[in-house]
C-alpha cells in the first residue's frame, strides 16, 4: 500500500463521548496516522477533558451544539487546512473498529476507491449478535437496498459512521451546503455517487452497547425523510429536469 506517501488525518465528531472516546483513540494505528482531530459539539460530559488527558493533539470545542453534520463540517475544514490527503471519519462511540483505518485508507492510497465506508452488515447474524437492534437493522437494510438501486452502487451499508475520503472528494463535493443534522452523511454519499467518484466498503464488526451513542426512533424517521428528499433531487438531476445546488461540484 502507498500509505507512507499520503498524509492521513483521522477526524472524530464527538458529542457526549466520555465513556468511549479513550477506547476508540487507543485502538487507532497511530503509526500510519499523521494527525488526529477531535471536534466536540458542546458535550455535557467530560469528553473534552478526557480528550486532552489522553493526549489527543488537536481538540476543538463548539461552544454551542451545531449538530452532527455541523460537527463534521468543522472536522473536514480542519483536516483540509492541515494538508490531509486522506481523511478518515470515525465516530468516537466505539461502534466501529479503529484498527481497520489502514484498510480504508489503503484503498484510497492505492487508487482503488475515492470513498470507503465501514460496513457493519456483513451478515444479519453478526449485526444482531453485535447488539444492533432489530428495528435499526431492518431500516438499515431497506434503505441500503433502495439507495444502491437509486445510485447505481453495490454498497453493503449506506448508514456507516466510519468513512474515508480522498482530498479530491472533499474539494469537489459541496458538503458545506449540506444539512447540519444526521442526514449529512446520506447527502454526501449521493453527492459523491452523482459526481462519479468510486465508492467502496470493507466489513467491520458491529458493536452496540449502552455507552455507545445513537439516534432514537423518532430522529431516525426524520433522517429517513431527509434521505428521501435527497434522493428526489438526485432523480431530477438524472432526468435532466433540475440540478439542485447540492449536486453542483465546487469550483476549484
Amino acid at each position: 500500500m502507498m500509505l507512507a506517501k499520503k498524509k492521513i488525518v483521522v477526524v472524530m465528531p464527538a458529542y457526549n463521548s466520555a465513556a468511549t472516546l479513550e477506547r476508540t483513540y487507543r485502538e487507532l494505528p497511530l503509526e500510519i496516522v499523521d494527525e488526529v482531530i477531535v471536534v466536540d459539539d458542546g458535550s455535557q460530559d467530560k469528553t473534552v477533558e478526557i480528550a486532552r488527558q489522553i493526549g489527543i493533539p488537536h481538540v476543538l470545542v463548539h461552544e454551542a451544539n451545531k449538530g452532527y453534520g455541523g460537527n463534521q463540517k468543522t472536522c473536514y475544514q480542519l483536516a483540509l487546512a492541515a494538508g490531509a490527503e486522506i481523511v478518515i471519519m470515525i465516530h468516537p462511540d466505539y461502534q466501529y473498529d479503529p484498527r481497520l483505518t489502514p484498510y480504508l485508507a489503503g484503498l484510497i492510497a492505492d487508487d482503488v476507491c475515492d470513498v470507503v465506508f465501514g460496513n457493519r452488515i456483513r451478515t444479519r447474524g453478526e449485526a444482531l449478535a453485535g447488539g444492533m437492534p432489530l428495528w435499526r437493522y431492518t431500516i438499515n437494510r431497506l434503505m441500503s437496498i433502495v439507495e444502491n438501486v437509486w445510485a447505481g452502487q453495490n454498497l453493503g451499508e449506506w448508514l456507516s459512521g466510519m468513512r474515508a475520503y480522498s482530498r479530491e472528494v472533499l474539494e469537489t463535493v459541496p458538503w458545506e451546503e449540506n444539512s447540519d443534522d444526521f442526514v449529512f452523511d446520506q447527502q454526501f454519499s449521493h453527492q459523491a455517487a452523482v459526481m462519479g467518484f468510486r465508492l467502496g466498503d470493507i466489513p467491520v464488526n458491529a458493536k452496540y452497547f449502552d455507552e455507545g451513542s445513537s439516534i432514537n426512533f423518532r430522529r431516525s424517521m426524520i433522517f429517513g425523510l431527509g434521505t428521501l428528499g435527497m434522493m428526489f433531487w438526485v432523480l431530477l438531476h438524472r432526468l435532466g429536469l433540475y440540478t439542485h445546488r447540492l449536486l453542483v461540484p465546487k469550483k476549484r
